[in-house]
């Protein structure tokens, strides 16, 4: 399972029930997660003691010697689960670059390593030093992970193996949040902005990749994202390099060219009229001036070249001109 660049592993969870026990002194190789929802006990440590009970999350890392007594009087009853971590290579690809949207028509959003990734990676680096604190009263989220965890085990449904992983992931990174006290971690709500717009540019895209065949104008783009056209248009050339109705336009042609090409059609290929209205242009001859400006040739030339054109030659360049196709 990969979460926030590193691999993680699950090795075993489970639960104490409410009884006295004691652990004895012990090590690990992986880290040990322990989540008191009832009574009280000790956690010792390497040479520190602490007590613990209901609410209170610990951590024995790799290597520590560590031990757990519950109380006789009010028995520890603890949650606990184990896993691997190993931090990924750093990845070369540019960090902190600003997202951006390949306008090609099955494009998506492709985002580099973002801050919000580095981040992720440091709050890991950080739960794994031994500088970090072992305990914390303040996991919030930890207990009603458990809860969906423990129900997803024993009621599995449709995607469990998902569903599991998902979780576990958001069990790993709220473990560490619960232990990590690092300001510098926190994303300010400026820098969670690009995130937003992000995501308003992403809707955008799809909106037109599902209404490219029918008539799109841009505050129907805007509408489904609640912005004005204005705001709405900035925001969607700040992630795609351009405007709405530019990226519509090469959509449809992109689109069209690729239907140009379609042989395996029963009882013949469509028109360029057909392509034409499927692609959003209700008058064909709109469709070839646009086509032709596009592609440099028109449909008819290109789907008789199969989508390849060849160039005139220029002044520096040997032997005659070739026809187009």
């Amino acid at each position: 399972m990969d979460v926030a660049d590193h691999r993680a592993e699950f090795l075993y969870w489970g639960f104490y029930e409410p009884r006295p026990w004691r652990n004895f002194l012990h090590t690990h190789s992986f880290f040990e997660i322990c989540y008191a929802y009832s009574g009280s006990g000790l956690f010792r440590t390497g040479e520190r003691e602490y007590t613990v009970d209901s609410g209170t999350l610990f951590v024995a890392r790799p290597g520590d010697v560590h031990e757990i007594i519950s109380s006789t009087d009010d028995p520890l009853c603890l949650h606990f689960w184990s896993y691997t971590l190993i931090p990924a290579p750093v990845r070369t690809t540019q960090r902190h670059a600003r997202p951006r949207l390949d306008p090609g028509p099955g494009a998506g959003l492709t985002a580099h390593d973002s801050e919000m990734t580095d981040h992720g990676r440091r709050l890991l680096e950080t739960f794994a030093s031994p500088a970090t604190p072992v305990l914390s009263g303040s996991a919030v989220r930890v207990p009603a992970l458990l809860e969906l965890l423990a129900r997803e085990a024993t009621q599995p449904g449709p995607a469990f193996g998902e569903i599991v992983n998902r979780l576990a992931g958001m069990l790993v990174i709220d473990t560490a949040r619960a232990v990590v006290d690092d300001p510098t971690l926190i994303p300010s709500p400026e820098a969670a902005l690009p995130a937003r717009d992000e995501q308003v540019a992403r809707t955008m895209v799809r909106y037109l990749q599902d209404n490219y065949d029918r008539p799109v104008a841009v505050r129907d783009v805007a509408a489904q994202v609640h912005l004005s056209e204005r705001h709405a248009g900035r925001v969607f050339r700040a992630f795609t390099g351009t405007t709405v109705h530019g990226f519509l336009v090469r959509l449809r042609l992109e689109i069209a060219a690729q239907r140009l090409l379609e042989r395996a059609v029963p009882k013949r290929p469509p028109s360029i009229t057909e392509i034409a209205r499927s692609c959003g242009y209700p008058d064909v001859r709109h469709f070839t001036t646009a086509f032709r400006r596009h592609w440099g040739v028109t449909p008819g030339v290109f789907r008789a070249g199969n989508g390849t054109a060849h160039v005139e030659r220029g002044p520096d360049m040997r032997g005659d001109a070739p026809t187009p196709y």
